[in-house]
């Protein structure tokens, strides 16, 4: 049971909730104040690309933000915490205490539980990344300004007084619009589009979750249904933003990118892929495993290699007989010289050094020793 201080854990979290409230406070001050300005785009005269008819508010939508909202909050909560308590309570009926994560001690009175520890770290990755995405939307719709189709609707210009006799005249003032100036507002910010952008990042994020985390053998068709079933309802939330002329198609293209990217770089990089924390007996062991000396694993002898020891083995044999043949002749030369006519009576010693061949004839009181090349006769 791992024993972290006090100290550290409670820096930890703090720093992680400063994060928390800064991306918090910030998603507010775009959604709900005027700190940021909204780029003023112009338009030409009569443009069919925004002259949609309004569809009414968003509360008479067929998906309205608070059920979006609900939705993308609610359920994501519900799927993890039913997912973990889940898993807890299988690993603790198989007593598969190895793929478990450990208990963590703070102190000498607070123990962290590992399925609490799981389900607050998912949990809190997930409100982040859902904060995180509602600040990257609002910061595109802000910078970009643009046009809903049905901005000339709500705009309602005064073509007259602007002077539009053609088509291709472009109007560029905030003063050409005389309807709703919080409608007309409104209706600058579409792009990206907010509601793709969190309908597919809650999508993906349990998508990921439910492939990663579910392992039962009786999910292969249960998992994909489910999964794909999340990523329908988000692609309908999408479509339907276009068909009610609320955003264009570059809009929702460009949420459904938003989304996805947050929560697949969250998902691997940040709570990796939904897998516990690595224990760190695994790390020791395979510091072990590294340190381990070389062991002596035994030769095998390839079928090449006998080859050539058998060759090698018949040519030495080869070379000692000839050796052998030499010596005799030689023994029978010298036995001629001195006139020896019984060679029957020859002795032959044969004395092998390492680097150096020596041979001794010995016949009636005569020796020859014989070494490489020179010849000595002793009497």
């Amino acid at each position: 049971m791992p024993l972290l201080p006090v100290a550290l854990i409670s820096s930890m979290l703090y720093f992680q909730m400063v994060i928390m409230a800064g991306t918090v406070m910030l998603a507010y001050y775009f959604e709900y104040t005027d700190t940021f300005t909204v780029n003023v785009q112009g338009f030409f005269c009569h443009d069919s690309a925004y002259r949609k008819p309004y569809p009414g508010p968003e509360d008479s939508s067929a998906v309205p933000p608070v059920l979006l909202y609900s939705l993308a909050a609610g359920v994501p909560v519900l799927v993890i915490i039913v997912g973990e308590t889940a898993v807890f309570c299988l690993q603790l009926a198989t007593r598969d205490f190895e793929n478990q994560e450990k208990t963590i001690l703070t102190g000498d009175c607070c123990y962290i539980n590992p399925l609490v520890r799981r389900t607050v770290r998912f949990l809190g990755i997930y409100a982040f990344g859902l904060f995180a995405t509602d600040i990257f939307v609002n910061a595109g719709q802000v910078v970009t300004g643009n046009l809903a189709p049905h901005f000339l609707a709500l705009c309602k210009p005064n073509y007259t007084a602007l002077g539009c006799q053609q088509y291709t005249q472009f109007i560029s003032g905030e003063e050409a619009c005389t309807g709703n100036p919080d409608l007309i507002m409104r209706a600058r910010k579409t792009f990206p589009s907010k509601e793709a952008a969190l309908s597919v990042y809650a999508a993906t994020y349990l998508t990921m979750y439910i492939t990663s985390t579910i392992k039962a053998k009786g999910t292969r068709l249960a998992k994909p249904v489910l999964c794909l079933g999340l990523m329908c309802l988000a692609f309908l939330t999408g479509l339907n933003r276009v068909a009610e002329y609320r955003n264009h198609w570059s809009d929702v293209i460009a949420g459904f990118l938003v989304g996805i990217s947050i929560a697949v770089f969250l998902v691997v990089c940040v709570v990796n892929n939904f897998k516990g924390r690595q224990p760190e007996n695994g790390h020791i062991h395979r510091d072990n495993v590294a340190r381990m000396p070389m062991t002596n694993i035994p030769r095998v002898e390839s079928p090449l290699e006998k080859v050539f020891q058998t060759q090698y083995i018949e040519d030495d044999q080869e070379e000692n007989s000839q050796g052998r043949s030499f010596k005799d002749c030689l023994a029978r030369l010298f036995g001629w010289i001195m006139g020896i006519s019984h060679c029957e009576h020859l002795q032959l010693r044969t004395t092998s050094l390492p680097l150096r061949k020596s041979h001794d004839v010995e016949a009636d009181g005569f020796s020859l020793h014989w070494t490489s090349s020179l010849f000595t006769i002793h009497s």
